[in-house]
């Protein structure tokens, strides 16, 4: 195993010797030699932080709303990405309220081009010399929602997509002329359901899956550049980050999507399992993490350690393991344990 790359573990000790068997149940147990990223002994940092400058996208709330703040207390100079600036938006009122010549909320939608576009010249004619450029990115921006392939329009599919996978890759390109010349950072925030899928997440993992890949070309095509990429995949932070807006707009999400289904489609699978799907989801989103603290400090390490990892794993230790196990062993046993 890559300690390195993945620093989760710190044994020798292969998987193959726990004893697992086929119950979920069998699996919460927290051996010692696994470590969670949080836990992990994190390199030396660059410096000086205070002389660099960082683009944060989906500041309203969540991981973006803390992140900003977090780097702000660290030194950075930082352009806090804000969807709803022209609305004023509670996010954008706090952080502007802090009055500080180091933090600046931009308005900033990552599915217009235009505003992206905008941005980039408020950076570049913001910073104190451009031709040293811009210290780091940080994807952030992103949407969700659930339901199985066939309760999902295609409508719905494409409206997360173009926030979490193609938003990610608008603003990659617009800032990387910036990035390049201060062979800078780019950190993208994915999620654990970008390396394992699950049912009735198919919109969201496949914008994550794509992100996941977007990140490891970037990578390779950076390094020669000096530039360095590195993903996050932030566990279940569901009730931290508020991105369902409650259990009120998931039964709204559930409610508009029965409406709207093909008759057959409402026959074939019934009311009462339809039921049963959404009540799932409003128990996984009520049972998350409500401390963002392990993902805030993974991107905070991307940003400033000399040689950052290239994954980030910031999960509790029963998604760790289901993880490893979703992309290490054969589909047949991990699908046994997990989903049949």
């Amino acid at each position: 195993m890559d300690h390195t790359v993945r620093g989760v573990v710190k044994s020798q000790t292969p998987l193959s010797d726990f004893p697992f068997q086929s119950k979920v149940g069998s699996l919460l147990f927290y051996p010692a030699p696994f470590v969670p990223v949080g836990h992990r002994t994190y390199a030396a940092s660059v410096n000086p932080v205070g002389s660099k400058a960082v683009l944060i996208t989906g500041c309203d709330s969540g991981f973006g709303f803390s992140l900003a703040k977090h780097l702000h207390s660290e030194g950075f100079l930082v352009f806090a990405g804000c969807l709803m600036k022209d609305k004023g938006s509670d996010g954008v009122k706090e952080l502007d309220s802090m009055k500080s010549d180091r933090l600046r909320t931009v308005q900033l939608n990552v599915c217009k081009s235009e505003e992206v576009d905008k941005v980039a010249e408020v950076i570049r004619s913001s910073l104190e010399d451009p031709e040293k450029g811009l210290w780091g990115l940080v994807n952030n921006a992103g949407i969700s929602t659930f339901g199985d392939v066939e309760f999902t329009s295609m409508e719905t599919y494409k409206e997360v997509a173009e926030v979490n996978l193609w938003g990610t890759v608008r603003v990659t390109k617009a800032f990387l002329p910036l990035i390049r010349r201060a062979k800078g950072r780019v950190v993208n925030i994915s999620s654990m359901m970008g390396r394992m899928a699950n049912v009735a997440r198919s919109p969201y993992c496949i914008t994550k899956f794509g992100v996941e890949a977007f990140s490891d070309c970037l990578r390779y095509e950076m390094h020669p550049l000096g530039v360095k990429v590195s993903v996050v995949e932030p566990g279940n932070f569901i009730a931290a980050t508020s991105i369902y807006g409650g259990t009120e707009r998931i039964q709204a999400i559930a409610n508009k999507m029965w409406e709207e289904l093909p008759e057959v489609v409402r026959q074939d699978y019934g009311r009462k399992y339809f039921d049963e799907k959404v009540a799932r989801m409003e128990s996984y989103c009520t049972s998350g993490s409500t401390d963002t603290s392990p993902v805030i400090k993974a991107v905070t390490h991307a940003l400033t350690a000399a040689t950052p990892y290239t994954r980030y794993h910031p999960m509790d230790y029963y998604w760790w393991l289901r993880m490893q196990i979703m992309t290490h062993f054969p589909g047949a046993i991990s699908d046994r344990i997990y989903i049949h």
